[in-house]
């Protein structure tokens, strides 16, 4: 996040939210934004496929088919643009690559938006002005913004309407991922990309490389590395013989189940390291329990970029140890001494090679938790970014095009499958499908369907049906909602027995090609009635 959380309920005046169902998923922050609008009378613009909670409080509520993200903001930025809305002084200092990103957006006028999106042209143009007009208008995106063949153009096209509007460098405003885990952040953060070192100082660099080659006392490779999803892919061909998976579980959590499962049955080593047996550790040659989040001493660092102190408050049962543990005792048996005395001491390495989090120390974050970057042990940390300038010197305008998902409706799977997230369970349930109450609440997988595409089918609520794509099928109850459109189903990913990822796409142009995200947001599906 550019900015901070306490922002959406206290400072901003509007606020977009987009491929987010954030009560559900972020329930804190959604608490937030609703204690805004309520008490503050803060505008709410809210785009999604499926009607959530906020959508009923939104001023305006695009119900968007997925997909078509960057088509809905271009449409948006045309608005904005031709009524002469955007903030003039802001893109004249402060910006470069106007002119490239406008020729593009002039196509896209609220009614060409509303064909390619399903959006009434009228609600477009509500929506731009008042993202526009606001003083300070906060942007909110997860990953129904990303978890798409174009995720990083959905981004891009989100960072062009801040820049548009001013919205970056100022309280209440800001472009704001909402992170789906709860150190997601904080791994980026340690390096944990392909293509870059802790505070994501690029691999290829080569001074950056010497840095880090001082540090650890070792050669290190001038190329980048490559994502989990291409790991996977690369072992289904047999170029990649061994994986080492700590805290993931691809056997749910990734697209195209079978793919997977033939991909690690092709290794000829999995090591996993977790705190269940999860389904991928059930595949597994070496399984090494972990500590879970109560029984560790560290840091997390959240979504706002915000570092926190995590203490011990249970000791960990079995064989479990810490993660550091365990993998410094593994590089040391692979070659590479690895040792240190405490979490504390990793902390203070990671100081020397990290320059965002130079200035912050155990010490200090017994007073309170600190955002970065934090470059001096005197600075306060960050709330904002880009205040006074950006990290690249000028904000850059990108010219984007909207390019249609990987796998589109067709005769024979005529219907788009968008997944996602539920309140009560969480990734991919290793730890909320053991807790009795949540399953008492949802105990399994639904698929959500609008009650005139059910009654086509002569399907009745709470059925079982069967889901079908080019990849596999599931069979899960159906539940009648007209919070979807017709031409649209939606189930969760939480549940191995009916896993939404069996159905989803694994192919090379699935991918985002730059992130290589998969698109978990679009697939083509058949529905199948399975009792006469």
């Amino acid at each position: 996040m550019t900015n901070s959380i306490n922002e959406l309920q206290h400072d901003a005046k509007a606020i977009f939210l987009i491929g987010t169902n954030t009560t559900e998923n972020h329930p804190v922050i959604g608490y937030k934004i609703k204690s805004n609008v309520r008490k503050n009378d803060a505008k709410l613009i809210v785009a999604d496929p499926r009607r959530t909670e906020l959508a009923e409080m939104a001023d305006v509520f695009m119900q968007f088919r997925p997909g078509t993200d960057v088509a809905l903001v271009n449409g948006m930025m045309n608005v904005i643009i031709s009524e002469g809305l955007m903030a003039k002084e802001f893109v004249a200092e402060r910006t470069e690559g106007y002119e490239a990103m406008t020729a593009v957006v002039a196509d896209y006028t609220p009614e060409v938006a509303e064909k390619i999106t399903g959006v009434p042209a009228e609600d477009i143009r509500k929506a731009a002005r008042i993202y526009a007009e606001a003083k300070s208008a906060a942007l909110c995106y997860a990953m129904g913004v990303t978890q798409h063949s174009t995720g990083t153009d959905n981004v891009k096209s989100m960072c062009n309407l801040a820049l548009l509007t001013g919205n970056l460098g100022k309280p209440g405003a800001g472009v704001n991922p909402l992170r789906g885990q709860n150190n997601v952040q904080g791994a980026c953060d340690m390096g944990a990309l392909p293509v870059v070192y802790p505070a994501y100082q690029p691999v290829s660099n080569p001074e950056v490389r010497a840095k880090f080659e001082k540090a650890w006392g070792v050669p290190l490779s001038p190329n980048n590395g490559i994502t989990l999803t291409a790991a996977i892919t690369k072992a289904h061909h047999g170029e990649i013989k061994s994986i080492l998976c700590l805290g993931e579980n691809p056997m749910v959590s990734d697209p195209d189940q079978h793919h997977v499962e033939e991909a690690l049955d092709n290794l000829e080593f999995l090591m996993v390291q977790d705190i269940f047996l999860t389904e991928t550790a059930q595949k597994a040659d070496v399984v090494f329990p972990a500590a879970s989040f109560a029984e560790k001493d560290g840091t997390f660092s959240n979504t706002e970029r915000r570092v926190q102190r995590v203490r011990k408050a249970v000791n960990t049962k079995g064989a479990a140890r810490q993660d550091w543990q365990i993998i410094c005792d593994l590089s040391t048996r692979l070659g590479y001494p690895m040792s240190y005395a405490s979490p504390e001491e990793i902390f203070n390495e990671i100081r020397t090679v990290t320059p965002s989090y130079a200035g912050i120390s155990y010490e200090r974050l017994e007073e309170g938790s600190l955002q970065w970057p934090c470059p001096t042990e005197t600075h306060p940390g960050t709330p904002i970014l880009h205040q006074e300038k950006f990290s690249r010197g000028l904000g850059l305008f990108h010219a984007i095009h909207f390019k249609e998902a990987a796998e589109l409706p067709d005769g024979e799977y005529p219907t788009i499958l968008t997944t996602g997230r539920s309140l009560y369970h969480y990734h991919t349930g290793s730890m909320t499908r053991r807790v009795e109450g949540l399953n008492d609440i949802m105990p399994e997988n639904e698929l959500q369907i609008s009650p005139n595409t059910a009654a086509s089918m002569h399907i009745s609520n709470g059925e079982t049906v069967r889901l079908v794509t080019r990849r596999g099928s599931i069979e899960l109850k159906a539940r009648l909602t007209d919070t979807i459109d017709d031409n649209v189903v939606f189930t969760y990913f939480h549940f191995a027995e009916a896993a939404a990822n069996v159905l989803t796409n694994s192919a090379p142009e699935s991918f985002d090609p730059i992130a290589g995200i998969p698109e978990y947001k679009v697939s083509a599906v058949r529905i199948e009635k399975i009792t006469a």
